[in-house]
């Protein structure tokens, strides 16, 4: 006879611990099934504000790789560097960012079970593992994955939009990271619906590309090359490929019984390819809808607070990316629009927002001055003074 459960969760992703966790809270009788042995490596930036982070009762101090005091843009061999002090974004490593918070949920977690077959009944919902194990639930939340086995058997996410991406987590000098200390680079104008991202981490660079549509060795090589660019060779790391599941279109992301979260619902920022914050708010949203009793809401819960936003961003990457060079002078210029962004990133403001903060304070661009990628290359980047600007 098979266990039965208040709820099964099926991935522990952000998605995936974020809804153990406050079904947890809610004394929930949950179990969360992992195919991974944890910690495990997951190819991701791993860029998110504290703030987004302050929902939790805990402190993600332990797992906080760097914290972000400026932003540096890259387009045409042209550089220039914003300042962000006193932000909130941070960069943490996904096998441990995954792990610390699995372990503050009050859920039974159960490594290295991959589920092979879903079942919806008018009263529960019957869980099968690879080993032939069954067990039972009232509810299921699926956050396995932009390839999700459960969103496929439940007949949903049918027309995903997927992005490729691959990563590297690149060992380099002493001198290269402190380069890039407390600093990201975003490359624009080498991938024509994409960038490239050089992310500090405490000991290494998380160096990656993403965009749609790439063809067969394309985004690889031209990592390579512009890395070599910045003096960082690749020859000898490990390339990570994951699929990026981006936010298309508005679609049902659950049935009665059987709800989906994080990429498995395919909730990745279509314009910037954030993940990790819309993840955690798709699993607070999922078990708020369980707790409620009214699943059913789901769906139209998400679209409010996250797929209008995405919508936005739809028409951003549908904007920005065919015309980089001018989007590049307009608005990555402008101081304020990096601290916008930053708030975005936070939760603070949407895109409607963003683009106002644009045309309110476009005459701010001047401000920023370009340089030579050459020379943003060498020994220190250049760190622009704040000035009086708000």
């Amino acid at each position: 006879m098979s266990r039965r459960y208040d709820v099964i969760i099926v991935g522990g992703g952000p998605a995936g611990a974020a809804a153990a966790f406050f079904l947890g809270q809610a004394g929930r009788n949950v179990l969360l099934l992992e195919k991974e042995i944890l910690p495990r490596y997951k190819p991701c930036g791993g860029a998110v504000s504290a703030r987004v982070l302050e929902q939790f009762p805990i402190s993600f101090d332990p797992v906080i790789q760097s914290r972000v005091n400026s932003i540096s843009y890259v387009l045409g061999g042209k550089a220039i560097t914003v300042p962000v002090a006193g932000s909130d974004l941070c960069m943490v490593m996904r096998e441990q960012f995954d792990a610390y918070l699995l372990e503050h949920t009050q859920a039974e977690i159960r490594q290295g079970e991959r589920v092979r077959s879903v079942e919806e009944n008018p009263d529960s919902v019957l869980v099968e593992t690879a080993a032939g194990e069954r067990m039972e639930a009232d509810y299921l939340i699926a956050a396995d994955g932009a390839n999700s086995i459960i969103a496929r058997a439940l007949g949903l996410r049918r027309n995903k939009l997927l992005a490729a991406a691959i990563e590297v987590e690149a060992d380099v000098p002493a001198q290269t990271l402190g380069r890039f200390a407390e600093n990201p680079v975003f490359v624009f104008g080498e991938i024509r619906t994409g960038y490239i991202w050089i992310f500090p981490k405490a000991n290494h660079l998380s160096i990656g590309i993403g965009g749609l549509k790439p063809k067969p060795g394309e985004l690889q090589s031209i990592l390579e090359r512009v890395m070599a660019g910045f003096g960082i060779s690749l020859h000898k790391e490990a390339f990570h490929g994951h699929p990026v599941p981006i936010y298309a279109q508005d679609e049902p992301l659950g049935t009665r019984r059987c709800l989906l979260a994080g990429d498995a619902a395919g909730l990745v920022d279509p314009f910037t390819g954030e993940g990790i914050r819309f993840a955690i708010k798709s699993g607070r949203l999922a078990a708020q809808a369980i707790q409620s009793s009214h699943p059913e809401r789901y769906t139209d819960w998400v679209r409010r607070s996250i797929g209008r936003n995405h919508t936005a961003g739809n028409w951003m990457r549908q904007t920005f990316y065919p015309l980089q060079g001018t989007w590049f002078e307009l608005a990555l210029r402008n101081p304020s629009v990096s601290r916008a962004l930053v708030d975005m990133f936070a939760d603070r403001i949407g895109y409607g927002r963003l683009l106002l903060t644009i045309a309110a304070t476009f005459p701010r661009s001047i401000f920023t001055k370009k340089i030579p990628l050459a020379e943003f290359t060498k020994a220190s980047l250049p760190a622009l003074p704040d000035t009086d600007l708000p």
